[in-house]
C-alpha cells in the first residue's frame, strides 16, 4: 500500500504523522514545492519510529510528481490556510489554480487513486479536483468536511455534558463553512436522543459554534487549525485502506440524491476500499431539507466563482443544483 500527503505544512504533517504511526502504508510519500521542509519534516517523523515503534517508510518528494507513482490514496492539503479576516471565499483563486497543477500531475503517475481534498474553501475545491482529474470517478474524489466539522460538534457537547465524546454520535451535512447542517435528530449519546440531555438553548449555541468552528481556531492562532484536520483526513484514509466501509459525513458529488446534483456537498456516505461505496441518503423532513438545499445554494455560488476564472475547461455552476 503506497499514501502520498500533498502539502508539509501543519496540517499535511499531521495527516502523516497519523498516518505513519498507525502503519496504514508500506511507502508514505511526502510531497511539497519546499525542499528543505519536506526532507526536514520527513526525516523528523522518520525519526520517531524507533520511539513509537513503526516501520513506514517515509519518502520526501521535493515536487517530483514520478514519487508518487502508482499511490493508491492521495491527501490533498496544498494550498493557502486563511488568515484572520479571511474567508473561505477570498482564497479560490489561488488554491483552485494550485490544486489544478497538483492533481494533474498526480494522475499522470497515479491513474486510478483515491483522492481525498483537505484544502480550503473545501467544498469548492473538492470540486476544482474533480474537475482536474477528468476521467477519475466521482466516487474516487471527495473531500475532508463533515468528520471535522462533526468531530466539533462532538467535543462541544462533551465538554457541555461531561461525558466522553466517545459515547456520542451525530452526523452533518451541508457546505464546510457557516451553511453547515448540524443534525440534532441524528445527535445521540449512546442512543439516547440528544435532545434528553440538553435543552434547545445549549444546543442551539453548540450548533452555532460548530458553524463558527474553523473561525474560531483561525482568530485564536491566526491561521487555520491543523491537529483535528490532520487526525480526520488520516481517518478517512484509514477506512479506505483497511475497507472498513465506515459511515462518515464527507464532501460528495451528487447525482440525484437528497435531489440535488451537479454540484459536491457534504453527505453521509459508507467509506471503504473503491472510496465512495455509497452515499446515504436520510429522511430529512421538511426543515432538514430545507438547509440543505440553501447550503447547496451557497456552494453552487462558489462554484460559479470558481467557474467564472475560466481555470478549467469543464463547468458545472450553470446547472441548477435542485433536480
Amino acid at each position: 500500500m503506497k499514501i502520498t500527503v500533498v502539502g508539509a505544512g501543519n496540517v499535511g504533517a499531521t495527516c502523516a504523522n497519523e498516518i505513519a504511526i498507525r502503519e496504514f502504508a508500506d511507502e508514505l510519500v511526502l510531497l511539497d514545492i519546499n525542499e528543505g521542509i519536506t526532507k526536514g519534516k520527513a526525516l523528523d517523523l522518520w525519526q520517531t519510529s524507533p520511539i513509537l515503534s513503526f516501520d513506514t517508510r517515509i519518502v520526501p518528494s521535493a515536487g517530483n510528481y514520478e514519487q508518487t507513482s502508482e499511490s493508491d490514496v492521495v491527501v490533498i492539503t496544498a494550498g493557502l490556510p486563511r488568515k484572520p479576516g479571511m474567508s473561505r471565499d477570498d482564497l479560490i483563486s489561488t488554491n483552485a489554480k494550485i490544486i489544478k497543477d497538483v492533481v494533474e500531475n498526480l494522475v499522470k503517475y497515479s491513474k486510478d487513486a483515491i483522492l481525498i481534498v483537505v484544502s480550503n474553501p473545501l467544498d469548492v475545491m473538492t470540486y476544482a479536483a474533480f474537475l482536474a482529474a477528468d476521467g477519475l470517478s466521482s466516487k474516487k474524489v471527495f473531500g475532508m468536511a463533515g468528520i471535522l466539522d462533526t468531530a466539533r460538534y462532538k467535543s462541544f457537547i462533551s465538554r457541555e455534558l461531561n461525558i466522553s465524546p466517545k459515547s456520542i454520535h451525530a452526523i452533518l451535512m451541508g457546505g464546510h463553512g457557516d451553511s453547515m447542517v448540524p443534525l440534532p435528530r441524528y445527535t445521540t449519546v449512546s442512543g439516547i436522543p440528544i435532545r434528553e440531555l440538553m435543552d434547545e438553548e445549549k444546543l442551539n449555541e453548540i450548533i452555532e459554534r460548530t458553524k463558527k468552528g474553523g473561525g474560531e481556531l483561525v482568530n485564536l492562532m491566526g491561521t487555520s487549525a491543523w491537529y483535528a484536520p490532520g487526525a480526520a483526513a488520516a481517518q478517512m484514509v484509514e477506512a479506505v485502506v483497511k475497507n472498513q466501509r465506515r459511515v462518515f459525513p464527507v464532501c460528495a458529488a451528487l447525482n440525484g440524491e437528497y435531489g440535488l446534483n451537479n454540484l459536491h456537498l457534504g453527505v453521509p456516505v459508507v467509506l471503504g476500499r473503491n472510496g465512495i461505496e455509497q452515499v446515504i441518503e436520510l429522511k430529512l423532513n421538511d426543515e432538514e431539507i430545507a438547509l440543505v438545499r440553501k447550503s447547496a445554494r451557497e456552494v453552487k455560488e462558489l462554484m460559479k466563482v470558481l467557474d467564472d476564472l475560466n481555470i478549467f475547461s469543464r463547468k458545472f455552476s450553470h446547472l441548477d443544483p435542485v433536480v
